[in-house]
């Protein structure tokens, strides 16, 4: 077994009366009276009979007081115990990271810390939080629906990832509007004469399909748009939008067209900033719905 060392202070004070010592073999000297104020699971433990030198069980002793095992590692039980200790002998914690904030809740939880626990959960629906939430559901927006399996995946309730792969959807469907009449860009462009890349008199191939500004436009970008928002369904965000652009650039330079190569990264970059913002647009107007 690894050597046990001592938390810092003020875990480590030399009239503690118990040694609680984590899972991870760090020893943290504690008063009872403190940990008996703040869980009424501390306090029955602490009204059985306790061991002593004299009266020797089978519970562990080291100087003198009982050593308490605890399944906590040091790091989860320091934050822990820093919340039941008065604030003359220690500051509060900052709760920084979200999967240690989440093992200290379990174990405010589990010890019956109910000040503790209550305390915790203030701190992350705080307006802060919540924002930070919301943009992590946004940022999700940029992979599949379905994700890799990633570590922070046990974090959340199924409830919760119901929500998100809602959300996604949602989000998903309502940037596929944009598909359904292209009046934003007519709006932003006005006369052809203002997007002369889209409807270029040179050799590419035209579109009969779609009409934009009384007039047929080019396949490639037909196709851009087609591909972009198929896409989107997938992975609606401004990001999908903006990779989708630099591919096409790429594609019509390989073409060698003398009208289109030589200008479509000029052209195709301010389009792919207006496309990419009624995006963002409509995802803002998504309601994210999860359980607090």
């Amino acid at each position: 077994m690894p050597a046990q060392i001592y938390a810092s202070m003020p875990f480590n004070h030399a009239k503690a009366d118990v040694i609680l010592r984590s899972s991870d073999n760090v020893d943290f000297r504690v008063f009872r009276l403190f940990l008996s104020l703040s869980s009424s699971f501390f306090e029955t433990l602490f009204d059985l009979p306790q061991p002593s030198e004299e009266n020797l069980t089978d519970t562990e002793m080291k100087d003198g007081l009982p050593v308490i095992p605890i399944s906590e590692d040091s790091r989860t039980l320091d934050t822990l115990l820093r919340f039941c200790y008065p604030c003359s002998l220690t500051k509060t914690p900052s709760l920084n990271h979200f999967a240690e904030v989440i093992k200290v809740l379990e174990a405010a939880q589990k010890y019956s810390l109910d000040e503790v626990e209550s305390t915790i959960r203030k701190a992350l629906f705080k307006p802060a939080v919540l924002e930070r939430t919301i943009l992590s559901a946004k940022y999700s927006l940029r992979t599949s629906l379905v994700p890799d399996w990633f570590e922070e995946i046990g974090m959340i309730t199924s409830t919760d990832l119901l929500a998100l792969w809602a959300y996604h959807q949602k989000c998903g469907k309502a940037v596929q509007t944009l598909k359904l009449s292209y009046s934003w860009i007519e709006r932003h462009y006005q006369t052809r004469a203002a997007a002369p890349w889209i409807f270029s008199n040179c050799n590419c191939p035209r579109s009969n399909t779609i009409r934009l500004l009384g007039q047929g436009h080019l396949i490639w970008w037909e196709e851009f748009m087609e591909s972009t928002f198929q896409t989107l369904k997938e992975k609606p965000c401004a990001q999908t939008v903006h990779e989708a652009a630099e591919r096409t650039i790429e594609e019509v330079r390989r073409r060698n067209c003398s009208s289109c190569s030589p200008n479509i990264a000029t052209a195709m970059k301010p389009f792919a900033d207006l496309f990419a913002k009624k995006v963002e647009d409509l995802v803002s107007e998504v309601d994210l719905h999860l359980t607090y």
